[in-house]
């Protein structure tokens, strides 16, 4: 799943026609299937795989693509959400966090609701309420209604990508894996460029008058073509009755969560009474009550959600504590440059979509290095650079913002390329090497909970940063705002530098 996660925000872990998989991934592959000895008829029994393969592979992308998309292309929607739903600022913060954090939560979940019922089950029952959900969505009436179903379909969401690896690995033959993984570099490298621009251009066209609703009706068509194909092709998996699943440590962290989101959007509004901090001291027992959980469960001999010894590693602790303060930052910091282009400069939801480019580009460029010589070289020294590099783009924003009456995009594109290379520098090594530190029989539970706290710490992004941002909206300072959030990520940009050093070295040869 980690692979999944570096894909998706960037897609540079391919390079011309061929993907070089690190050995985690391979076993993280191995060990999502653990349970998946597909039928000879069914599956990959002979030297070329499934006949139906390809398709499978087609299916498992369509479905990946309708996350990333959810996961970007509502962030150009935020004055629309305002007109035409009354939606306020706190609310806009629950309607684009909401989604990561069900999803975040959710995600372990998932990956074992697979291993108990059967990936193909679970795949195709993630896939069809996904797609409602979405919706759901394009229809709610109110934005509390909107929030309720974003916060539904990102669980879906959870349900339904844990899946992935396992039937790719049911349905080609070892030989042909590489293949398979290279096609997933390009294709969502173009997808985190065309996610705000897609999400702008639906937005400006009005298509019969449906305004933002169309962001969200876009995963129609992708999800109804992607259940029919998946009906018909998709290898059957064996379940396995006798896995138990833990619903009670799954509550804890879904009620943790939310007890860390919560206050993180509502508190600045509300004056950060009493109960805001109480929650967030709240939210911190709540997970370390999950790793104690696990180890009970654990030590009773039953199956727990994740393996609680990876919590003793300490180089895996802190690479944890690292992806956690880059994400954040990264995505509130990318969040509140749209916000900044609609609220401060006037553009439109298509200008403003367009105008993510720069970053998009950026990070494609920053990723190649990375990808392709850095990460190799340099171990984790690669993210400490891209961590400078991402600080000098804020640096570069801050001083070239000038006046807001007389702006041009032209001033923070610069930037904004900036900014992308540090970021894909940093993302297209930063898993692997916190991955390295997992022994391979615990790279399944290792890469479950890094997705998890990327998800969860993308919500808290777009909390944090929010907050601060709209804090100086609310009384007409929108360029002070903004440079109150580069702050705040320089920051978090300090605070990892700060903890790089403890990370592992370097990822493992593959």
């Amino acid at each position: 799943m980690a692979l999944r996660v570096y894909l998706e925000h960037l897609g540079q872990a391919s390079t011309v026609g061929s993907i070089n998989l690190p050995a985690e991934d391979l076993q993280l592959m191995d060990n999502v299937q653990k349970n998946i000895s597909a039928k000879p008829a069914e599956a990959a029994s002979t030297a070329g795989g499934y006949r139906f393969r390809w398709w499978v592979l087609a299916v498992m992308l369509t479905a990946e693509i309708m996350d990333l998309l959810d996961a970007t292309i509502v962030n150009v929607a935020g004055p629309s959400f305002a007109k035409e739903l009354g939606a306020s600022n706190t609310d806009l913060q629950w309607i684009i966090g909401g989604y990561t954090l069900s999803l975040g939560a959710g995600l372990i979940l998932g990956g074992r609701l697979g291993d108990r019922f059967g990936r193909r089950n679970m795949f195709l029952f993630g896939l069809i309420t996904f797609t409602v959900a979405s919706l759901l969505c394009a229809i709610a009436p109110t934005t509390s209604a909107l929030i309720v179903f974003r916060l539904i379909q990102g669980f879906m969401g959870a349900m339904l990508l844990p899946q992935g690896f396992g039937l790719l690995r049911a349905s080609f033959a070892p030989a042909d894996l590489g293949k398979a993984f290279a096609v997933f570099g390009p294709v969502f490298g173009l997808g985190g460029i065309l996610g705000p621009v897609i999400g702008g251009a639906l937005i400006q066209a009005d298509i019969f008058g449906l305004g933002w609703r169309s962001v969200f009706l876009v995963n129609l068509p992708l999800g109804i073509a992607a259940t029919i194909i998946a009906l018909r092709i998709l290898p059957k998996t064996p379940k396995d009755p006798s896995i138990k699943i833990d619903l009670l440590g799954a509550f804890i962290v879904a009620v943790s969560s939310v007890l860390l989101l919560t206050p993180l959007i509502q508190g600045q509004p509300a004056g950060w009474p009493t109960w805001t901090w109480v929650c967030l001291i709240a939210a911190l027992a709540g997970f370390y009550l999950f790793v104690l959980q696990q180890r009970a469960i654990l030590r009773r001999g039953s199956t727990p959600l994740i393996d609680s010894g990876i919590f003793k590693k300490r180089d895996y602790t802190v690479g944890l504590g690292g992806i956690f303060l880059f994400f954040a930052g990264m995505t509130g910091i990318y969040l509140v440059i749209t916000l900044l282009l609609q609220l401060g400069a006037g553009f439109s939801a298509g200008a403003a979509g367009v105008g993510n480019i720069p970053i998009a580009l950026g990070s494609a460029i920053g990723g190649a290095l990375s990808g392709a010589v850095l990460a190799d070289k340099l171990g984790r020294s690669v993210l400490q650079v891209g961590a400078l590099v991402q600080t000098l783009g804020a640096v570069i924003l801050w001083f070239t913002l000038g006046d807001l009456a007389t702006f041009s995009i032209w001033q923070i594109v610069p930037g904004m390329v900036v900014a992308g290379i540090g970021t894909g520098l940093v993302v297209a090594a930063l898993f692997d090497v916190v991955l390295s530190s997992a022994d391979n029989s615990e790279v399944g539970s290792a890469s479950g909970v890094l997705s998890a706290v990327q998800s969860i710490a993308s919500s808290v992004g777009v909390a944090v940063f929010g907050t601060v941002f709209f804090s100086a909206v609310e009384v007409g300072k929108i360029a002070d705002g903004f440079r109150n959030a580069l702050l705040v990520q320089l920051g978090l940009l300090l605070a990892f530098l700060l903890l790089s050093p403890l990370f592992p070295k370097k990822a493992q040869a593959d």
